[in-house]
C-alpha cells in the first residue's frame, strides 16, 4: 500500500491540514496536524509510522512551492507514546520535550507504550504485516523542548507548554495570536488516560488547572486534541474541570494504581518479546 492510500487529510484554512491513517480505526488513532508558516512548516505528531508520512505531504503538495522556506519541515512529538511518534524516524528535524528524549533515542517501546493489535489495522500496510512485528524506531531529537521555548514559523509562532500528567514529557504547543491549542493526549475530548507507567496524576491536575486557567484567561478558542474531534474553550473548561473535581477521589485513586499496575505488566511482557 502507498502513502497516498494510507493516509487522508482535510484543509482547516489558513495553512492548517488535519491527516489521519485510514486503516488505523481505533480509539489510539492520533491526530496529525500540519501547520504551514511562512518560513517554517511543521508535524506535530506522526502516527504509527506505517507508511511515509513526509511522501504523502510531498504527493499532495501540502506544502506547495515557495522558495523562501528554506527550513526542512520540522517534526514535533506532543509526547513519546507510539500512536504519536511512531513516524518520527522519517523526519530530517524532531522535537521533543526533554523528559522523553531517551525513550525516543533508544527506542524504550515500554515508554513508548507499545500496544498495537492486528484488529485496530483494518488493512494491512503491506503482505504479511502483523502487528506482533511493530515497534517505535530509535530516533535521535535534533530540537530538545523546554517549557517556554518558542518554535518561529515566520508568520506564526508556537509557544511550548510541558503539560506533564499523562505522560512525564507531555506537552501542548499554544499559537497565542490565533488562539489555538495543540494538546495532543493532554486534553482531548474522551476519558483522559492517567494510569500508564509514567503517568502521574498530581501533575495531570496541575496541567489541567493551567488549561483551565487559559480559558478564563481568554488565551485558547480553539482546540487540536491528539484524538478524536476539535473543539472550543468551553469544552475545554469543561473536560479540564471535571478531571480536576475527580481525580482525587478515593475510587479514582484506586481504579488508577489497578490499571497502572495492569498496563505495566502487559507493556513490559509485550515488549519483551523477540521482534519477528
Amino acid at each position: 500500500m502507498s502513502a497516498t492510500d494510507w493516509y487522508a487529510h482535510k484543509s482547516l484554512g489558513e495553512g492548517l491540514y488535519w491527516i489521519q491513517e485510514k486503516f488505523f480505526e481505533s480509539s489510539n488513532r492520533a491526530n496529525i496536524w500540519l501547520l504551514r508558516g511562512s518560513h517554517q512548516d511543521v508535524v506535530i505528531d506522526t502516527g504509527l509510522g506505517l507508511r511515509s508520512l513526509p511522501d504523502y505531504i510531498n504527493s499532495k503538495s501540502l506544502l506547495g512551492d515557495d522558495p523562501q522556506r528554506k527550513n526542512p519541515l520540522l517534526a514535533i512529538a506532543t509526547h513519546a507514546h507510539f500512536d504519536h511518534s511512531g513516524g518520527l524516524h522519517q523526519f530530517q528535524q524532531v522535537g521533543v520535550h526533554s523528559a522523553e528524549v531517551d525513550a525516543l533515542a533508544n527506542g524504550d517501546n515500554f515508554e513508548t507504550v507499545t500496544w498495537l493489535s492486528d484488529r485496530e489495522i483494518v488493512q494491512a500496510p503491506w503482505p504479511g504485516w502483523r502487528a506482533r512485528q511493530y515497534r517505535v524506531k530509535a530516533v535521535q531529537p535534533t530540537h530538545i523542548l523546554q517549557e517556554g521555548d518558542v518554535i518561529n514559523l515566520g508568520d506564526r509562532q508556537l509557544t511550548v507548554l510541558h503539560m506533564p500528567g499523562h505522560s512525564r514529557g507531555s506537552i501542548c504547543l499554544h499559537d497565542g495570536d490565533n488562539k489555538m491549542l495543540f494538546s495532543g493526549d493532554v486534553v482531548y475530548d474522551g476519558a483522559m488516560i492517567d494510569w500508564l507507567p509514567t503517568s502521574q496524576v498530581s501533575d495531570y491536575i496541575s496541567s489541567c488547572e493551567r488549561l483551565v486557567g487559559l480559558v478564563d484567561s481568554e488565551q485558547v478558542d480553539q482546540v487540536m486534541p491528539g484524538h478524536y474531534h476539535t473543539f472550543g474553550a468551553k469544552q475545554l473548561h469543561r473536560i479540564a474541570s471535571g478531571y480536576i473535581d475527580k481525580a482525587g477521589t478515593c475510587p479514582a485513586r484506586f481504579s488508577t494504581f489497578a490499571w497502572r499496575t495492569l498496563a505495566g505488566l502487559a507493556l513490559r511482557a509485550s515488549n519483551t518479546r523477540g521482534i519477528c
